[in-house]
């Protein structure tokens, strides 16, 4: 029995890791596989638990263990990476995984996999102006780093073509995206 990956796809700052957290806690018999990264450890998170925080030599080392389904190097130099083994064999379990990617890594990842077993869904965040609050409602960021992440915004906004579900999550409506979100990962799980 061949399992499903659910990729969360969204511009910087649309809520992803919230979406996530509230999965997590409907859907226990979801695998959630953490990424690696290279970026500091933010305020409030716990290594080990959403991300593996490596140094750039460990992650260098991973690169040519090719431990990877696929990997990216964004905001500024930081690398993330999807560890290949924790997503083949929670699929080969029949299991339904959830991760969230940037839109290269799921474009990527959709040629590595069987289409049947991949599955998209993109999570809007409104105008820049949201988003931009929200990423300084969360922590500080300079200009530069903020013109950074709306370039990132501007470019990955066009994902939204591609995927297979979208959810609203708009500035203010948290409630309602977390319902749809269940609503939508729900449906992913019936359909096998």
């Amino acid at each position: 029995m061949q399992g499903k990956l659910v990729l969360i796809v969204g511009v910087p700052g649309a809520g992803k890791s919230t979406l996530l957290q509230y999965a997590r806690e409907q859907f226990p018999e979801i695998v959630f596989p953490r990424s690696w990264t290279t970026r500091p450890i933010r305020e409030g998170e716990v290594e080990g638990v959403s991300y593996h925080f490596a140094t750039n030599e460990e992650f260098e080392q991973a690169l040519r263990d090719n431990r990877f389904l696929e990997w990216v190097m964004i905001d500024g130099g930081h690398c993330y990476g999807t560890d290949k083994q924790a997503i083949t064999d929670a699929l080969a379990a029949g299991k339904f995984v959830l991760k969230d990617v940037e839109p290269i890594g799921a474009r990527n990842i959709k040629t590595l996999l069987p289409e049947r077993s991949v599955v998209t869904i993109f999570i809007t965040a409104g105008s820049w102006e949201d988003v931009k609050r929200r990423i300084l409602d969360r922590s500080p960021m300079s200009e530069e780093e903020l013109a950074k992440r709306e370039e990132r915004y501007n470019r990955e906004l066009s994902f939204e073509q591609e995927a297979d579900f979208i959810v609203p999550n708009a500035y203010g409506e948290l409630d309602a995206a977390k319902k749809e979100f269940a609503r939508v990962l729900a449906s992913v799980m019936q359909s096998e």
